[in-house]
């Protein structure tokens, strides 16, 4: 109920019910039986029956008991009234012995009862059935009204939620189509706006972060060269240490532009054997990493892509997590690698910001670990174009958990 479309097929169903209702009621109000006012006619038919039946008793056929049947309480008040008020006060009964019988008026005549058929002027006894059953079809019938209506109406916003709903990993929609209503063509050149606005932004920022990157190779390798004829072995160190992590950091930005560009070429990967090659190739580089158990797995993503994001997880927590656990689960429709540490974890209110470019928990590591601070960032965005995504929590007790789930391929 808490959709448009329900409440406006809702809206339309009350309002259309409550119209029909209030004029079929003011129908029946207009169109009702006249009351008493028609009985006068049967009131001096009675009379004069009576009066032929006590001077003529073989003239007409008379019964022991009243007429058999429901009994008309209403019309025969109605009745007795006419009566009285030609000063012939009768124990009259009227009765009805079926939906579809004529109503009969029993006349006491000498001890004797004279059957009366009447004309069937008020209501008959289904009235109100017939009355619920042109409502409940009426409720049928608004109710269609309503959801071809609402259907129609919603329809515009439809096509908006699924073309929001189809913005692909690069953020960017694709452009709606402007037609509905005034409001919706509003809405939809809105988004195409703002889609439009956002795309030049994003590869403005993207052109600005290549550029920056490439531009400083340039000036790394001077200063690279100078550094190179520093007389003191621990300053030329440290220049070389620093030279280092600058050169770090432009290839890091260069390659995240890269992944986010979204240029790479998909496939048919098989996760398992991608998992544990890249584990071994880290032991023989004596990263302490451990692959605890695998199952088989295959994934549509870059190769080379995925390769680089896995080995930036996993490298992450032999470096700062004091060694990496790996291990593959299916959950459903895709498969989950969860990558464990028994490092000092990272604070719970700077969880949020793993993934932000440049991120370190401790500043106070850049001087000890190499690394440009990218790493979770450039992985994030290779899992996200492979149509999954990647979730950091602290262990229970300590330690970080890296969770990486990936669709499986048909």
């Amino acid at each position: 109920m808490n959709t448009l479309r329900a409440k406006l097929v809702l809206l339309l169903a009350v309002a259309i019910i409550s119209v029909v209702g209030v004029l079929t009621g003011v129908l029946l109000y207009l169109f009702r039986p006249p009351g008493g006012q028609h009985m006068g006619p049967v009131a001096d038919q009675v009379l004069m029956l009576k009066r032929i039946a006590e001077q003529s008793p073989t003239s007409l056929p008379l019964s022991d008991a009243p007429a058999a049947g429901k009994p008309r309480p209403e019309i025969t008040r109605w009745l007795k009234q006419d009566l009285d008020a030609r000063g012939a006060a009768l124990n009259v009964a009227v009765t009805r012995s079926g939906d579809s019988a004529p109503q009969v008026v029993s006349i006491p005549v000498n001890g004797a009862w004279l059957h009366l058929p009447i004309p069937d002027l008020p209501p008959p006894d289904g009235g109100w059935h017939v009355l619920i059953n042109w409502l409940a079809l009426i409720t049928l019938g608004a109710l269609a009204i309503a959801i071809f209506v609402a259907n129609r109406m919603i329809q515009p916003l439809v096509l908006l939620e699924k073309a929001i709903a189809s913005v692909g990993p690069d953020a960017l929609m694709p452009e709606l189509p402007v037609k509905g209503p005034a409001e919706v063509k509003v809405a939809a050149k809105a988004l195409n706006s703002l889609s439009s606005r956002l795309k030049d932004a994003m590869e403005s920022r993207m052109r600005l972060v290549a550029a920056a990157g490439h531009d400083m190779r340039t000036p790394i390798t001077r200063m690279r060269l100078r550094a190179e004829f520093v007389t003191e072995d621990d300053d030329r160190a440290m220049w070389l240490k620093d030279i280092d992590e600058l050169e770090r950091i432009a290839d890091s930005a260069i390659v995240l532009v890269r992944e986010e560009s979204g240029a790479s070429h998909a496939e048919t990967v098989r996760l398992d054997d991608l998992v544990s090659g890249i584990v071994g190739e880290l032991r023989g580089l004596s990263y302490k990493a451990e692959l605890e158990s695998t199952v088989p797995a295959l994934v549509h993503a870059n190769r080379v892509a995925l390769n680089r994001a896995f080995r930036n997880l996993i490298i992450n927590a032999a470096t700062h997590g004091q060694g990496a656990r790996v291990r593959m689960e299916y959950d459903t429709r895709c498969v989950r690698v969860i990558i464990e540490d028994d490092g000092p974890g990272i604070p719970p209110k700077l969880l949020g910001q793993v993934f932000e470019p440049f991120f370190r928990a401790d500043p106070a590591r850049r001087q000890n670990i190499a690394g440009a601070g990218l790493g979770l960032t450039i992985a994030r965005e290779i899992v996200r174009r492979s149509g999954g995504d990647i979730r950091i929590l602290n262990g229970e007790k300590r330690g970080l958990r890296q969770f990486v789930e990936l669709p499986l391929s048909d």
